[in-house]
């Protein structure tokens, strides 16, 4: 099509417009996958005796576990407390890259899953 092409309700439709809009939103997208591994986020459980730190990659970082929870012994809620920290760290991070990725495209609803880009 051409741009004296019409589109819905009679308003030019300029293809080569449209397309270049959505490289130039590809690559501020392929930009922000990147930096969503630059992103940093932490969770706690257990009253801060546990902290995970994940990036908005989704990738866990760290996990720290206080020494005085380890001196307990218990292994069950060591584990429990570990998930719970991981889990947390892993959603502040995805809101993070969410909120980094609103303001590229401006709040615009995208017709695809966010996480599918984080990764």
């Amino acid at each position: 099509m051409t741009s004296d092409s019409q589109g819905p309700g009679g308003l030019p439709f300029d293809l080569g417009m449209i397309m270049n809009k959505a490289q130039e939103l590809q690559k501020k997208l392929s930009e922000q996958q990147e930096q969503a591994e630059s992103i940093t986020a932490t969770g706690k459980s257990g009253g801060g005796m546990v902290t995970a730190t994940a990036n908005g990659a989704g990738n866990v970082l760290r996990i720290e576990i206080e020494p005085s929870l380890v001196a307990t012994g218990d292994k069950d809620m060591i584990e429990d407390l570990t998930v719970a920290a991981v889990n947390k760290a892993l959603t502040n991070a995805r809101e993070q890259a969410k909120a980094e990725l609103s303001k590229i495209t401006g709040g615009m609803q995208m017709p695809f899953d966010l996480n599918s880009i984080l990764g």
